[in-house]
């Protein structure tokens, strides 16, 4: 099995956990497409699931699907988000960003009631910071000093896309921060919210309640 039938696999087995009818949150990256997919031929054929898209891009999918969507403004009532993660460590803590949207995809993680999250199994470390390096969204007055003061913490390099800087759906910029790996990831993420000029950080710690992982054997469901 390659990556993508893992993806592909790990996106069908969240359709377990989707309510009957309700709202759902829409991660972004390639897994959460995948997913979308599904969602979008489950509403084809009778399901009353709304959306909630946590990025332009999976706003765009969905919509072309013929997907209910809410607004980008919320507040809303999120039954289940199903999302993807760039790193998954043994204890269920994650690094997303790897799409440069984590700052959307946190607040609708932050509203769901449950947060599952779909991966292959190439995803999962000992310890996050092994294999990615750490997101971090910054505003674009003073960029250039938020990310002077970011080398504390690690390698710092500004994400590119096109020949240019990659901009989010909020207008803001993105730097990696390789940290190597973390002994205290929630110690990490509140210094880094204590530089001015951050939105917010690709770690997102306590808040997967199932991590489903596809492998060569099927999926395995871990839950905090």
């Amino acid at each position: 099995m390659d990556a993508q039938q893992a993806k592909q696999l790990a996106a069908e087995a969240a359709v377990a956990l989707l309510p009957t009818h309700g709202v759902i949150g829409l991660g972004s990256g390639s897994t959460a497409k995948l997913f979308i997919d599904v969602v979008g031929r489950l509403v084809r054929e009778g399901r009353h699931l709304v959306g909630v898209p946590t990025s332009q891009d999976s706003r765009n999918q969905a919509a072309a699907l013929g997907i209910p969507l809410l607004d980008d403004i919320g507040p809303w009532e999120i039954d289940v988000c199903v999302d993807g993660a760039d790193e998954v460590s043994a204890d269920l803590d994650l690094i997303k960003g790897g799409g440069g949207c984590h700052a959307r995809e946190k607040i609708v993680n932050f509203s769901a009631k449950k947060n599952v999250i779909v991966v292959d199994e190439s995803k999962l470390s000992r310890k996050l910071g092994r294999q990615w390096a750490v997101p971090v969204e910054v505003l674009p007055f003073g960029r250039n000093a938020t990310a002077r003061a970011l080398t504390q913490f690690g390698t710092v390099s500004l994400r590119e896309k096109g020949g240019g800087p990659w901009i989010t759906d909020s207008g803001n910029y993105i730097y990696d921060v390789r940290t190597g790996e973390l002994d205290s990831p929630l110690a990490l993420d509140a210094a880094l919210r204590q530089v001015p000029g951050v939105v917010e950080t690709g770690l997102f710690l306590g808040r997967a309640d199932v991590v489903l992982v596809a492998g060569a054997t099927g999926v395995q469901s871990l839950t905090r």
